[in-house]
């Protein structure tokens, strides 16, 4: 959430900002409300002054007749204090979620755009794969190698689940654990988080996880949903606390299964692995100092890059424009694999994101620190160290032979036990 006081002083912006990402918010309507709040706070304290003064005068010897028209005027004052209060509960209630409508402010130099075409591409590290065969898909591999059953998945859970099977449940692990020990090399504190979070935290952070507009699937009767990321339960951590930053900031990783309805997915690009309704992901998540999260966000970058690198994996650096920001971040960058069975002869997915939400998801969790002797609120910052089932694709993709078999990246041979998925198993 915007500070109330700079939607006021810079309502121009903060609309142009709202057209630039392409969302609706109604920034007058919370400029009324924060009127008619602020309106309704000052009537309450003048009530409470008067109650105060009423209070004050019935102390000491009084004519009867006076004490009694005090008592009558004091009843009155906190039956009006009452009425006040609860009018300033509701102006408040209905001022916050018009206010969550609107979204956090964009970085100056977040391309301007609402489609993948409109991100600017700013580093590329290796070069598409190229291969003396038609490369097939991750789907065909893993049919052909009897890696992952998408029918049985389907006849279970429904579309869009899976079994992984052999190889691919070791490969699944070795891309965790590689990832874990990376992150803790960079003194990140390592998690495994529920998979389960309160409807409170999930909105706070930004999610919606009510009506048919949501991502994440929510528990019927619960008041809680499932996770669609880790960044829910690592950003709720400390909500409502007022954390110690001194020391620097708070690294945080956490490993989870992810939840995600994927509402209207299809299509070429949706298909087998890379658009599912639950994989898992080891998240990482920030809480530092307001002047500390613009170098941070470079900072979570980089260690994306060298995972990736590690694996010997092409991908490319994008800017994402301001149209596929989501509401929270103010900077965000994706990395984008190649996955040579994507689309027509290859292209690039998207594997990674790492962003910059300044204090917007702190204003709405309460998470503060203490400097100079002023409580401000946080920064936080997430981003995806690997979301395992796209980083099988590309893996299984990139590393395919002539022969049908598949081999493994270097890095991952000392935590699966093998280079190379043979074929003709």
């Amino acid at each position: 959430m915007l500070d109330l006081k700079f939607i006021k002083e810079n309502a121009q912006a903060v609309k142009a900002n709202i057209e630039n990402r392409f969302m609706k918010a109604d920034v007058d309507e919370v400029l009324r409300l924060y009127d008619r709040r602020n309106a309704l706070m000052t009537e309450t304290d003048e009530l409470r002054r008067r109650r105060n003064e009423n209070a004050q005068s019935m102390k000491g010897k009084l004519d009867p007749e006076v004490r009694q028209k005090l008592i009558a005027e004091g009843k009155s004052i906190k039956e009006a204090i009452a009425a006040k209060e609860a009018e300033e509960t509701q102006a408040k209630a209905d001022l916050e979620a018009a206010a969550s409508l609107i979204p956090n402010m964009a970085h100056p130099d977040a391309p301007i755009g609402r489609e993948d075409k409109d991100n600017t591409e700013v580093a590329r590290h290796g070069e598409p794969s190229s291969f003396d065969f038609t490369p097939k898909d991750h789907t065909e591999l893993a049919e052909e190698l009897d890696l992952i059953d998408f029918e049985a998945g389907a006849k279970v859970s429904g579309s869009k689940f899976y079994f992984l099977k052999n190889e691919a449940v070791l490969l699944e692990l070795a891309l965790t654990r590689y990832a874990l020990d990376i992150l803790r090399k960079h003194g990140f504190t390592l998690t495994i988080t529920p998979d389960i979070a309160r409807n409170e935290i999930a909105e706070g952070i930004g999610f919606n996880p009510r009506g048919a507009e949501s991502n994440i699937y929510a528990l019927e009767g619960t008041d809680t949903c499932l996770v669609g990321t880790a960044e829910i339960t690592l950003g709720g951590y400390h909500a409502g606390d007022i954390i110690n930053l001194d020391e620097g900031p708070i690294l945080m990783a956490g490993l989870s299964h992810c939840f995600r309805r994927e509402a209207g997915a299809a299509g070429q690009y949706s298909k087998g692995l890379y658009r599912v309704h639950q994989f898992s992901k080891v998240e990482m998540f920030v809480y530092c100092k307001a002047e500390e999260s613009d170098a941070l966000l470079e900072r979570l970058r980089d260690i994306e890059v060298e995972i990736f690198e590690g694996l010997g994996i092409p991908f490319r650096i994008v800017d994402t424009c301001t149209g596929d920001l989501g509401a929270p971040a103010y900077r965000k960058y994706d990395l984008e694999a190649w996955m040579p069975g994507r689309g027509e002869g290859g292209d690039w997915g998207e594997v990674t994101s790492t962003s910059n939400c300044t204090d917007y998801q702190a204003r709405r969790l309460g998470i503060r620190y203490k400097e100079d002797g002023k409580t401000r609120h946080a920064h936080t910052l997430n981003g995806t160290a690997i979301a395992i089932s796209r980083g099988l694709i590309a893996v299984l993709e990139n590393g395919q032979r002539a022969d049908g078999s598949v081999a493994l990246p270097e890095a991952l041979v000392p935590y699966c036990g093998f280079s190379e998925i043979p074929a003709g198993k």
